[in-house]
């Protein structure tokens, strides 16, 4: 008896060692294709983490939406059909306001304001994701974006019913305040919606534009605005995450913030040479005139505006969870001191609303720290779109 515990105890720890030192494989779904440089950032990065983790972590990148197409890939990662992804960020503005704050126009128009801007954003955007089983490893900006247009801009009017391609909540809704006619389009399908002509403008880094050599579609102008700097983030499904080994996830987060540095960098460098390549393939690069810049910052202060009430009406949704919480609470209370014998429910309801409630809590917090701790944003908001006296007070 004592002989067979005792192999009992030698076979349950080999399978414990065995599970812990198993080898994992990974396949990271990526948006664009291979020679973007997003694309070969994350390549990089899957390449160094499977190296270094001597076999523990093996990563097979997908990219040109091979394994998952670009708005499938946060689902994908989220509910574990992919354990590793890359998303644009500001495409989920609908599971969270914060997720877009980087496309807000004009808030941030220089990579100083945009890292100053990620800096403030990425501790709450990095808890938002935690909540929905997911693990933030990083974040590197698009170059900043520009105006294509088939036709000359010279004036406000020229916009009035040009075909737009958007490709989130914020490009649709600077088609519809400058007139602009939005076709919701992936930057895997862009060259296509102009060759057949459903678009004939976008707004977009000057990156995108060259990798679709969107010269040899008929669009002949590119007006360099500098409007903001879009995000794309890598994210790991948890339950996935949590398969490895400390020293692994150590290994994979330090490989990621090399990445991620990189990446700027990369970032930095296409703003200057991309904007270079579309002028030597022979398009038009320049600026816009003051007119019509005064019309996209004006366009860019209303949705700041928008952009706050949409924060306000989280908030408001939050309050409501707390309200209900309170007179849970309150019934509980009484039921307690009248001993009754459903007190047993009550209490049930009461712990789903105390879960509801510190969520929620958790939500505004986020919301409120978002603004009140970080002066660059605020100044940023103060100068550049007049949001108010204060900005998100609660």
């Amino acid at each position: 008896m004592k002989i067979s515990k005792y192999i009992l105890s030698i076979f349950v720890a080999l399978l414990v060692f065995t599970h812990s030192n198993a080898a994992e494989k990974w396949d990271m779904a990526l948006a664009y294709g291979a020679g973007n440089f997003h694309s070969a950032n994350a390549t990089e990065f899957a390449k160094n983490v499977t190296e270094k983790s001597g076999g523990k972590l093996t990563i097979v990148t997908h990219p040109g939406g091979s394994l998952f197409k670009g708005g499938e890939i946060f689902r994908a990662v989220r509910t574990g059909q992919a354990p590793i992804g890359e998303r644009f960020m500001s495409a989920l503005g609908k599971e969270d306001p914060l997720y877009e704050i980087d496309s807000l126009p004009f808030l941030a128009t220089t990579y100083d304001d945009a890292m100053k801007l990620y800096q403030a954003s990425k501790p709450h955007i990095v808890k938002s994701l935690d909540e929905k089983g997911l693990v933030f490893l990083y974040a590197v900006p698009w170059p900043a974006q520009g105006l294509y247009s088939k036709k000359k801009i010279g004036k406000v009017g020229d916009l009035d019913g040009l075909k737009f391609r958007a490709y989130n909540s914020a490009t649709i809704r600077i088609a519809e305040l400058t007139g602009m006619a939005p076709t919701k389009i992936e930057a895997a399908e862009i060259s296509q919606a102009f060759s057949t002509g459903a678009v004939e403008s976008m707004i977009t880094s000057p990156t995108t534009g060259k990798n679709s050599k969107i010269w040899e579609n008929g669009v002949k102008y590119f007006y360099d605005i500098a409007a903001w700097f879009p995000k794309n983030m890598i994210i790991a499904n948890k339950a996935s995450w949590n398969k490895l080994d400390k020293a692994t996830q150590d290994l994979v987060m330090n490989q990621a913030a090399i990445a991620e540095e990189k990446g700027w960098e990369l970032s930095k460098q296409g703003n200057t040479g991309d904007k270079k390549a579309l002028a030597d393939a022979g398009m038009d690069v320049g600026k816009v005139n003051s007119s019509l810049k005064k019309h996209f910052e004006k366009v860019g202060a209303t949705m700041s505006e928008e952009w706050k009430a949409k924060a306000y009406k989280f908030r408001d949704n939050m309050e409501h969870v707390s309200e209900n919480y309170v007179k849970i609470n309150a019934k509980y209370e009484q039921c307690q001191r009248e001993r009754l014998a459903e007190c047993t429910e009550a209490e049930k309801s009461l712990k789903t609303a105390e879960q509801a409630m510190k969520a929620a809590q958790e939500r505004i917090t986020a919301l409120e720290q978002q603004f009140s701790r970080d002066t660059f944003l605020m100044k940023r908001i103060h100068s550049k779109h007049s949001l108010v006296r204060k900005l998100v007070q609660f």
